[in-house]
């Protein structure tokens, strides 16, 4: 299942649509304004909360966390940088670790468990400006938390790079 994310979606305080590949409505990004730590709830398209995400306080790296509920789903932390390429680790709960690699900037990168990819996150199937696509490969992945990942990388890399 391909989604369709417009690049507006970061901006704290704003709510935008992540369209499925038919155009419909899938999720909606609700970023929270006038917050201590950046906050955002991926919601589905009834206006249910499906997942929190937020900036871990207090952490030695910037951090992020994804809950659904009051539970923790995975925290979310840069793992190595390279010139070409950004790293990120993605620790889920029961102690599974997802491997997120790529041109992260660029919007060219890959969501891995153990060498098999879950996702592909692309600008290049794209023709509209500033938008990209969640590509997610694996059926049985949760497509609302490898968006809530792909949220939290990007988000962590324009940090770090100072455009936030």
């Amino acid at each position: 299942m391909r989604y369709e994310v417009r690049e507006r979606l970061f901006a704290v305080g704003e709510d935008y649509w992540i369209e499925d590949e038919q155009g419909h409505k899938a999720f909606l990004v609700d970023g929270k304004a006038m917050r201590l730590r950046d906050t955002f709830e991926l919601k589905g398209p009834d206006g249910r909360v499906l997942i929190d995400i937020h900036e871990k306080m207090f952490a030695l790296r910037d951090t992020m966390v994804i809950e659904r509920g009051d539970e923790v789903l995975a925290k979310i932390k840069r793992k190595r940088l390279s010139l070409l390429r950004n790293h990120y680790r993605v620790e889920l709960i029961d102690g599974t670790e997802l491997d997120v690699s790529g041109k992260i900037l660029d919007r060219e990168f890959v969501v891995e468990y153990d060498g098999e990819m879950l996702a592909h996150i692309s600008r290049r199937w794209l023709r509209v400006r500033d938008t990209y696509g969640v590509d997610v490969i694996r059926e049985d992945a949760d497509p609302a938390l490898i968006i809530a990942v792909a949220v939290c990388v990007i988000h962590l890399a324009e940090k770090e790079r100072g455009e936030d």
